[in-house]
């Protein structure tokens, strides 16, 4: 169990005062500029040996990422682009940040512009968070005003600005190089790498794009020190993590907790268990719409991290769990997270473009039993035609829901349509 002296979101739940005032009172904004004082490289050493992984979802490490940038500027301007579009489904963790504890995300900000030689940074914002924006932005005027970021920031003789950018609700747009796209004005579309953001990003400058979380965490590591954050969880899963429970669970939340922790522990700690006990659990999507479904007899002795669901053919996604329980038709679920990804598709790579539809409608013959039993490994097929063969991730979130429930839940598909062919339900259709 975390102790609360180790939490570093000290108001998650908007209890305590957001202002910079309230920030201050809970320990943030203490000693910024003894900390610039340290140097670049001992920020991005101190954030490597912290094991601190992304927060965004891909889980890729935050201190080696930093360290791409070019050490020296060769006239282009550094950026950094902190991600809080956060619109994969189920996802709620980075706008608490945004709304309860907003000085945790600014401070950081400056902290890894920083370390990254960036004089300014953009926010960019998911278009459905108003609420956020607002006080986000309330909170960057307020650090204006008290001199903490602008012209010699902290009084640390680094000239830093912010700025917060405001999406149109476009799921594409979490993607980085997407991101960066809508941030020029343009359509939200991928960006084929190379070139990779820190060698051409934002206005073909050296950018780097960090996930809201991720950002949010490094004073507090600075402060604190590398081994202090590396001490929880297991090796390469190392750290407190914001994780959510949605669904079917007695206590829907959002909380901070350490990494590597037992799947159940989690459930019952936090989500107050099961709807109707651990015995009518039927599956969980561990870290948002994109991750393959896992059943329960998988769960029993799961461990929620990266390595454990990659080792175990799903993915720790942001870590913000979909909790099903028996009463969900899981064909049905699954069906509609490839509506999802149809839907938000750019539209810019051929397989994406057609494969996503093609998966739906697919989808909606199985929904309904109406499809032929080989069309299952039909559609098997058409998931590894698109996975791997996009611009972008999308692809790949698109497919792999379904490759999960091929996975896991053949029988139930099969029982579908055999049960509509001969008008009897079978065994598994009638649970």
């Amino acid at each position: 169990m975390l102790k609360d002296e180790d939490r570093i979101f000290t108001n998650l739940y908007g209890m305590h005062d957001r202002t910079l005032a309230g920030a201050k009172k809970r320990g943030h904004w203490d000693g910024t500029a003894g900390i610039l004082e340290k140097g670049r490289e001992w920020i991005v050493d101190e954030m490597k040996a912290s094991g601190l992984r992304g927060r965004g979802g891909a889980g890729f490490p935050t201190g080696l990422k930093w360290s791409f940038m070019p050490k020296e500027s060769d006239g282009r301007p550094h950026y950094l682009v902190i991600n809080a579009d956060e619109s994969e489904p189920a996802t709620c963790k980075d706008r608490e940040i945004m709304r309860h504890d907003p000085h945790t995300l600014i401070e950081g900000a400056l902290i890894a512009s920083f370390a990254m030689g960036a004089h300014a940074s953009y926010i960019y914002i998911r278009g459905e968070y108003i609420r956020e924006k607002e006080a986000l932005q309330a909170a960057i005027d307020e650090c204006y005003d008290a001199g903490l970021i602008g012209k010699n920031a902290c009084g640390s003789g680094w000239d830093f600005d912010l700025y917060l950018h405001h999406g149109a609700g476009a799921y594409i747009c979490g993607e980085e190089t997407a991101l960066i796209e809508s941030l020029e004005g343009k359509k939200g579309m991928p960006r084929m790498k190379p070139p990779f953001p820190a060698g051409a990003g934002l206005y073909g400058c050296p950018t780097t794009v960090n996930n809201v979380e991720s950002i949010a965490v490094c004073p507090t590591i600075l402060r604190r020190g590398a081994s202090w954050f590396s001490g929880f969880g297991r090796k390469n899963n190392s750290g407190t993590k914001l994780m959510g429970l949605t669904g079917h669970v007695n206590t829907p939340c959002v909380f901070e907790d350490e990494l590597s922790l037992p799947v159940r522990e989690l459930i019952e700690k936090h989500g107050g268990g099961i709807r109707g006990g651990w015995d009518n659990l039927k599956a969980i999507i561990p870290g948002g719409a994109s991750c393959p479904i896992l059943p329960k007899d998988k769960l029993e002795d799961a461990i929620f991290d990266f390595d454990w669901m990659r080792e175990n053919r799903s993915s720790f996604g942001t870590g913000c769990m979909i909790v099903m329980d028996n009463s969900v038709d899981v064909v049905k679920a699954v069906w509609r997270l490839s509506k999802f990804f149809k839907h938000e598709s750019c539209g810019q790579c051929t397989p994406c473009r057609e494969g996503t539809g093609w998966m739906m409608r697919v989808m909606d013959r199985l929904v309904s039993g109406e499809a032929e039993v080989e069309e299952i490994d039909m559609l098997l097929d058409v998931t590894k035609q698109v996975e791997g063969h996009t611009i972008c991730a999308l692809g790949d979130a698109a497919a792999w829901p379904i490759q999960g429930l091929i996975r896991h839940f053949r029988e139930e598909i099969e029982d579908r349509i055999k049960a509509k062919k001969t008008g009897r339900m079978g065994a598994m259709a009638a649970e």
